[in-house]
């Protein structure tokens, strides 16, 4: 069953909230002071304006009337270049803290165990890498600055308005009931609600990546109209959990556009029956009214980022969860004594209560090549897994010198241990940054001559820029013959002890394959080498072969000793050998 990867709580939001806060307390204090002085300078008009209406009610001169526009004048000049500059420097952090968050992800992603990944399914991390990067990134740059901008613009225009006088509280308590219970209201809602949106939106991804990555097994074995089915309610999902999120909106902005409109009319009203009555001047009235209406910009700004900064909430739980899985690699400090490889009753199961291995016995000696053949779903793979240290086992040991092979750093691991199988990723850059990623201090001499090792230094030598030429996607795209001897190269460069081949020869020609393994083996020589494959002359070719049958070792021997036991390998040499 697959299992979601984790979502952070709320609580470890606020923490690691904080800990940004706390990386840059400079830039932060620059920027809430400039979003104060635009504010500050902001809060001029409205009380000349009421200055002016006094002095026109009592008589006052053009002059004196220019005058005050002329300072207005300055005053707005200056809030919109203190706007300008606070903006410029709340992007620029926004940038930063994106960044760091984006390291960060990749980082948590890079290091998440391989079976949690694909116990959850490559969509649930593929939409997380897309769309709640692409959320975050738009809350980041815009929501959280006009947040701050709107917050920051609304303490102090209602600091601006207390002084005015305090008779101004009255209509501005009168929009807190509309706006509070809205508000509540919608919080309590639309975090889970945006969850679920983004849950769905990661299960539909998730099925469709299926059906395109298996369209040849869908096509073979006529599940289209399953698979049609299955697609349509991933999509339904997707659309009622977003149409309930709309739902919410719906709700909330209406009830909040009544709520801060109630202050403007109110204050009016009330304004004006206390100067008929005189206990407030008709220019203190005037500027409590202009100071409600410019409420209205920064309140709205605050209302209508609330639901941008509730999906990127949503986005930033979903990122920051993957930080929450438990490592499966336990490093005990010890360093392998040697580079003897050994499984002792080893069970693993993918699936609780669903062992694919049982009780495994294997040792590997120094500079020994094992071949393990079998049936498909036999547990060939798994093993090999298991020996390379993708995997710990559920019971029993896997070792290399000693050391269980996830009690080793993966930096230490690799070096002793390495698998390839038959899927390889081509990184956009040139063929020599995917070659030199195994060992960034490899010349370009020693990075043709594990090409050379390969049987690919020919058609490498022949593209248009040699090593140079930019290679992955969106540039020249390598057959995928080539991308395993790419990989194989990768393998040569890295240069480990022990290696674990799975089908690491399945893409290409079997003639070629035959060809390129014979040159490989001048390469190998001394190393460990444990090749699962199909086509059988990889085990003839082997000192030993073990035969995999139902997750345990059936038969383990010589090829020329299992030929003559006339067991389950003999029954396959001669099936494939004819």
């Amino acid at each position: 069953m697959r299992q979601i990867l984790p979502v952070a709580g709320p609580a470890e939001i606020r923490r690691h909230a904080r800990r940004l806060a706390r990386r840059h307390p400079r830039p932060l204090l620059v920027a809430l002071l400039l979003h104060g002085l635009a504010a500050i300078a902001g809060l001029a008009a409205p009380r000349l304006i009421g200055g002016l209406v006094e002095d026109v009610q009592r008589g006052t001169t053009v002059g004196k009337v220019n005058q005050v526009i002329l300072v207005i004048a300055v005053f707005i000049v200056a809030q919109s270049l203190l706007t300008r500059w606070a903006r410029f420097r709340s992007f620029a952090l926004g940038e930063q803290v994106l960044a760091e968050l984006r390291e960060d992800f990749v980082d948590n992603a890079l290091a998440l165990p391989i079976g949690t990944v694909e116990r959850a399914g490559t969509g649930d991390l593929l939409s997380r890498t897309s769309r709640d990067v692409d959320t975050l990134s738009r809350t980041v740059r815009f929501a959280v600055p006009e947040t701050i901008i709107a917050f920051v613009t609304v303490l102090f225009t209602v600091g601006a308005t207390l002084l005015v006088g305090v008779w101004v509280l009255v209509p501005l308590l009168a929009m807190v009931p509309a706006l509070w219970l809205g508000t509540w209201w919608y919080l309590r809602r639309a975090k889970d609600g945006y969850l679920r949106e983004n849950a769905a939106y990661a299960q539909m991804t998730s099925s469709l990546a299926e059906t395109v990555e298996g369209a040849r097994t869908v096509e073979a074995l006529r599940r289209y109209d399953e698979r049609v089915r299955r697609t349509d309610a991933d999509i339904r999902g997707s659309y009622l959990a977003e149409r309930y999120t709309m739902f919410l909106r719906t709700i909330y902005f209406p009830v909040a556009e009544v709520g801060y409109l109630v202050p403007v009319v109110g204050t009016l009203v009330f304004g004006g029956w206390l100067h008929i009555n005189g206990h407030v001047s008709l220019g203190a009235v005037t500027a409590a009214v202009l100071y409600v209406n410019q409420l209205i910009d920064p309140v709205d700004r605050l209302l209508s980022w609330l639901d941008e900064l509730q999906s990127g909430g949503a986005a930033f739980a979903r990122l920051l969860g993957i930080s929450d899985v438990q490592d499966d690699r336990r490093p005990s400090g010890r360093s392998p004594a040697g580079e003897l490889v050994e499984a002792r009753d080893v069970r693993f199961s993918y699936v609780d209560g669903r062992d694919v291995l049982h009780g495994v016995d294997l040792t590997i000696q120094p500079g020994e090549r094992v071949a393990m053949v079998g049936p498909s779903g036999a547990g060939k793979s798994t093993l090999g897994r298991l020996v390379a240290g993708i995997h710990p086992p559920r019971t029993g040991s896997v070792t290399v010198g000693g050391v269980g092979m996830t009690e080793l750093p993966l930096d230490e691991l690799r070096k002793q241990v390495a698998l390839v199988t038959q899927e390889h990723h081509v990184f956009v850059g040139t063929l020599r940054d995917n070659l030199s990623m195994a060992r960034p201090s490899a010349t370009d001499d020693e990075l043709l001559s594990a090409l050379a090792a390969v049987d690919a230094r020919e058609w490498a030598e022949a593209l248009p820029d040699g090593l140079d030429t930019r290679v992955g996607s969106g540039q020249l795209s390598l057959t995928p013959a080539q991308a395993q001897q790419l990989a194989l190269a990768r393998l040569v460069l890295a240069d480990p002890h022990t290696l674990v081949l799975d089908e690491a020869t399945s893409l290409i020609d079997p003639r070629a394959a035959r060809h390129l393994e014979r040159s490989l083996a001048a390469v190998l020589a001394g190393r460990t080498v444990i090749a699962i494959a199909h086509r059988l002359y990889t085990a003839h070719d082997a000192d030993r072969v073990a035969v995999v049958e139902d997750g345990r070792i059936s038969e383990l021997g010589s090829h020329d000793e299992l030929v003559a036991r006339k067991g389950s390998y003999a029954a396959l040499w001669t099936s494939w050998h004819g």
